[in-house]
């Protein structure tokens, strides 16, 4: 039976430290009311903002092993909204949505590492590299965030494109310059910002999507209606209640696409926005639970020393008492700090935040708290829908569940500190 590890007091800075009588290695320490573990080596796959949160969290805290940043693409890490607005219209160049600058990283001795994660072999504490040596680890933050969906039809042909990474951004924004009509398959957040954007680059644009209202899914019919109203009055041709039949093309282009009410909609450019999948095929075979995504428990933790962060993620939320899994950019930073905090501070602290979100469509700003279950009652609170400028609440069986803004947002705030108090922490 193996000795139980001795306790010591840090004189120097009086704190507590647990060391390993067998061999005197670290295992705890306490720096004023926080205990610290010590972590020979931390790697963070995925180097959007929840890994980049989760790596600048764990050395503010006191992680003082090694610690690698993996990243799957060749750029520094970068914000994703801005490549479906910003970046997309030409009005930022690629450098503008780096989350940080290469001084930062190195001033915080972290390794970044290019390459793509194919598989981890957790008993061994590995992470398998494309190309590269296998990653060391005695903690580990997984944050690989989503692959785009794609639709069979169109496969193989030029000008049909997804939009998930600055490189997919930049060659939709080469192909809407030289184009004149676009189609967008997908009415939700994605495929409605690429539609403004594109309409502001004077192209003609059809957007189709087998629901019956836009953003449906997230936002209910009630509001999805404005937001039809909105894309109709800037010339969008919306094809609502109209899936894929298939697409046609030319010389291996694409150059049309025929819907399922049997209509055809000639297109230069056709963008496929029908969501994404978490990016977890390198993770199969390893033992970790998989579902709807890293299926992690309340702490973000997947198993001891393994835990999940941002849109891969999959964990049980106090506030709620269900397991849900969040593609939001403020989720993102919250829970990538939130499971880089319970690696290191042992599971001090249930991640429960209230879902936020927002989106930028024309001039127009969304931002919504709370969830939108489908059956909701939506009431106006203030303001009002023909105006452009109103907050809509969302209840459920009685109970207030959500706030939306549309142009609105210091109106918002006192109802979403009412969602807030609706619940506390154990």
């Amino acid at each position: 039976m193996a000795p139980w590890p001795s306790s010591t007091l840090n004189y120097r800075s009086f704190s507590w430290i647990i060391v390993d009588p067998t061999d005197g290695r670290l295992i705890c320490e306490q720096r004023g009311a926080r205990a610290v573990r010590s972590l020979r080596s931390v790697v963070v796959a995925g180097g959007g903002a929840a890994g980049v949160a989760a790596a600048e969290t764990l050395r503010r805290e006191g992680h003082e092993g090694s610690l690698v940043l993996l990243c799957d693409e060749p750029a520094l890490p970068y914000d994703r909204p801005p490549l479906s607005k910003q970046v997309l219209t030409g009005a930022w160049e690629p450098g503008r949505t780096e989350l940080r600058d290469e001084d930062h990283y190195a001033g915080l001795d972290v390794r970044l590492v290019r390459g793509r994660a194919t598989g981890l072999d957790a008993g061994r504490g590995l992470v398998r590299v494309e190309g590269a040596s296998d990653l060391p680890f005695d903690g580990l933050v997984i944050a690989t965030g989503l692959r785009p969906r794609r639709l069979p039809q169109g496969r193989g042909l030029a000008g049909v494109h997804v939009l998930r990474e600055l490189p997919e951004a930049l060659e939709l924004r080469a192909a809407l310059a030289a184009a004149r009509r676009a189609v967008v398959v997908g009415a939700g957040f994605l495929g409605l910002e690429v539609a403004a954007s594109a309409r502001a680059m004077g192209l003609e644009v059809t957007v189709a999507d087998p629901l019956p209202v836009p953003m449906m899914r997230q936002v209910g019919p009630r509001v999805g209606a404005a937001v039809a109203d909105l894309h109709r009055a800037r010339g969008v041709d919306l094809r609502m209640g109209a899936g894929v039949k298939e697409m046609a093309g030319e010389d291996g282009r694409v150059t049309a696409v025929t819907l399922s009410d049997g209509t055809t909609v000639p297109a230069d450019v056709v963008l496929v926005a029908v969501g994404a999948a978490p990016a977890v095929e390198w993770l199969r075979g390893s033992g970790l639970p998989l579902g709807d995504g890293l299926e992690c428990d309340e702490h973000c933790r997947a198993a001891p020393g393994i835990y999940g962060a941002g849109d891969v993620a999959s964990w049980i939320n106090p506030r709620y008492g269900r397991r849900m899994r969040l593609e939001h950019r403020m989720n993102a930073t919250d829970q990538g700090t939130a499971a880089a905090l319970n690696l290191l501070q042992g599971d001090v602290k249930p991640f429960a935040p209230l879902p936020y979100f927002w989106s930028d469509q024309y001039d127009v700003k969304i931002q919504a708290h709370g969830v939108f279950p489908e059956e909701s009652d939506v009431t106006i609170e203030e303001g009002s829908v023909e105006d452009g400028r109103f907050v809509a609440l969302y209840r459920s069986g009685g109970e207030l569940t959500g706030v939306l803004g549309w142009n609105l947002p210091a109106r918002v705030m006192p109802y979403r500190k009412r969602l807030l108090e609706q619940w506390r922490p154990r």
